[in-house]
């Protein structure tokens, strides 16, 4: 299959793990179908979006054309702004209708997470009813990581449903008297999504274990919302060029067999196999041969391991001999979907257990699995998950017994009919983390967190929790107060490890972050450069290619972003098992020659 059998759908949506390359492909394909004369618009669902990085080109929350591509114009959905104008929309025509505290307290339903959600869906709704269809033949979608897009094309349904039971909707939709024309364009988006003529799912992977298994939950998950049309890319499948390099042959060998237990759901699908790229991949030039099975390059004249260009790369070992002076406290790993998050969560742990501390590993990615890498060999810790449905269901039934037990039969229907908003389930995972968050004063939390733009809403709601605790506490309670966002900023009680790649648009998107955290006082305690080929002595083109540009984005990180690092090398072997996570913290067992 070639890139041209993508040419017949109108609107494609490209997910997967992290870090897979879902918007270099969403990209590449979006500038393809320009370039056969047709008009696309690009979008970019993910509130960590590095669409302008790739394309080399700001992009805005509006549809604006790509300079240098004819035909392709290009928008983020940015959430706050999103949910800025939404509340302005909503709230607009009651100003000169309500009294002034009636208006106070309709913006101050509008003000919570729910309604960051909503106004962001309400923008993608919006892109698929007929009027952009009509502007574009194609709208080619660049989603979030899996667990977030799971949850946005949810929604059409979920929402649509909600409006049909529940005529007077929810507070976060605001005042009533819109919510017909809302339930229209919901319904509309939930049929679009399921027509395979018009709609089609692009699984974005890499030949590696991790990814795969999200692309095979993502597969049943979207098929039991009944859509029904999917297409495969596999990005990054390496060939060694050299094979008596044993480092590219043990990546050729990796890759090959991820392939080859590919499992039956994936190997049915259509599927579009992309070669490891050398080179960087930002900027139409670049993607302009994405789809290309292009040249081996020249190699570089000097190997830039470690020992020719005496660069010092720390190991993990050196941050966790830090950590490990602690009884108990939070450690948040945080960073970009598909940087090893998960991973260097799941090492943390097993070197902290093993060396005796009381460890919680938890994990807030409702793709999230730590469980999965731990094996048997194990120490012993607690090992928890944030699932969503499990939680909300918990919180709702914890509500009924609460608050319904001395309701009316109508009250109480009423109560159950709000419990059912999809917002519910935002406030659910909230209070599961902040439990979490608390429960570091007695043990050491490791926290797996979500990817970055996911995070990032979820502490947009630990944020608006503690100005409304804040706000409610009479000014002598004030100082008895302990929020969870006043944990996450205090340095003695919360360490954050931002991990990412030493890749260009990972270490970009880790910066960002940490300017996130920073404006909301938070500061993160270091940062860990995982999978680093610059540790290694490969003599592979390919690979040797790709270590120069890491090493300067090492180079980036140590001289400019912070002044606590760690490096973790490419592993002989995939990190799983309690033997061979603390070998990644160690930095032993990487690929060298020997």
């Amino acid at each position: 299959m070639n890139i041209a059998s993508l040419a017949g759908t109108r609107y494609l949506f490209f997910t997967g793990k992290g870090g897979v390359g879902k918007t270099v492909s969403a990209c590449a394909t979006a500038l393809h179908l320009a370039g056969e004369g047709r008009s696309v618009l690009l979008v970019s669902t993910d509130p960590a979006s590095n669409l302008a990085e790739v394309l080399g080109t700001p992009v805005e929350n509006k549809a604006t054309p790509v300079p240098g591509a004819d035909g392709l114009s290009a928008l983020a959905i940015d959430p706050m702004a999103a949910a800025a104008a939404y509340r302005e929309r909503v709230i607009e025509p009651y100003r000169e209708l309500w009294p002034e505290n009636e208006v106070a307290d309709l913006e101050e339903q509008l003000s919570g997470a729910c309604t960051v959600e909503i106004a962001a869906f309400d923008e993608f709704a919006a892109l698929l009813s007929s009027e952009p269809g009509e502007t574009f033949n194609h709208i080619v979608f660049d989603t979030a990581p899996t667990g977030h897009t799971l949850r946005l094309l949810q929604l059409p349904g979920l929402w649509t449903r909600f409006l049909e039971a529940t005529p007077a909707g929810a507070s976060c939709l605001g005042p009533h008297s819109g919510l017909k024309t809302e339930q229209e364009r919901f319904r509309e988006a939930f049929t679009t999504l399921r027509d395979t003529a018009l709609t089609t799912i692009v699984l974005v992977t890499r030949p590696e274990r991790s990814p795969i298994s999200e692309c095979e939950r993502a597969l049943q998950e979207l098929t039991d919302l009944g859509i029904g049309s999917f297409i495969l890319i596999v990005n990054a499948v390496f060939r060694a060029t050299d094979p008596d390099d044993p480092i590219a042959a043990a990546m050729e060998q990796r890759a090959s067999e991820a392939l080859e237990r590919l499992p039956a759901t994936l190997q049915d699908l259509p599927r579009i196999t992309i070669p490891m790229k050398g080179e960087s991949l930002l900027g139409l030039d670049a993607l302009r041969t994405f789809f290309e099975d292009t040249h081996t390059p020249a190699a570089p004249a000097e190997p830039p391991s470690q020992g020719a260009t005496g660069y010092n790369l720390p190991p993990l070992a050196d941050l966790v001999d830090e950590l490990a002076r602690r009884e108990s406290g939070l450690i948040m790993i945080m960073g970009k979907g598909g940087v090893g998050k998960t991973t260097v969560a799941a090492a943390v742990a097993v070197e902290l257990a093993a060396r005796g501390a009381p460890v919680h590993l938890a994990t807030t990615d409702p793709a999230g699995r730590p469980e999965a890498l731990l094996g048997e060999d194990a120490p012993a810790m607690k090992v928890s998950r944030i699932d969503p449905a499990e939680v909300t269901r918990t919180y709702v039934e914890g509500v009924l017994a609460n608050q319904g037990k001395d309701m009316s039969a109508d009250e109480l229907e009423a109560l159950k009919e709000d419990l059912r908003s999809p917002c519910t389930e935002e406030v659910a995972v909230f209070r599961a983390f902040a439990r979490l968050v608390a429960g570091a004063k007695r043990e050491i939390v490791v926290m797996d967190t979500a990817p970055t733009g996911h995070t990032l809403l979820l502490l947009d709601a630990t944020g608006s929790y503690h100005q409304e605790v804040v706000r409610r506490t009479p000014a002598q309670g004030v100082h008895n107060v302990t929020t969870p966002l006043m944990r996450l900023q205090d340095p003695a009680y919360t360490h954050i490890l931002l991990v990412t790649l030493p890749e260009s648009t990972p270490v970009s998107e880790a910066a960002e972050l940490q300017a996130d955290l920073r404006r909301a006082s938070i500061e993160p305690w270091a940062w860990v450069i995982n999978h680093c080929l610059a540790a290694t002595e490969t003599t592979d083109p390919v690979l040797r290619q790709k270590q120069a540009l890491e090493l300067q984005q090492v180079a980036r990180v140590r001289d400019g972003l912070s002044d606590r690092i760690a490096v973790v090398p490419v592993m002989e072997a995939e990190p799983a098992g309690a033997a061979r996570l603390r070998e990644l913290v160690s930095g032993t067992s990487s690929m060298r020659h020997t």
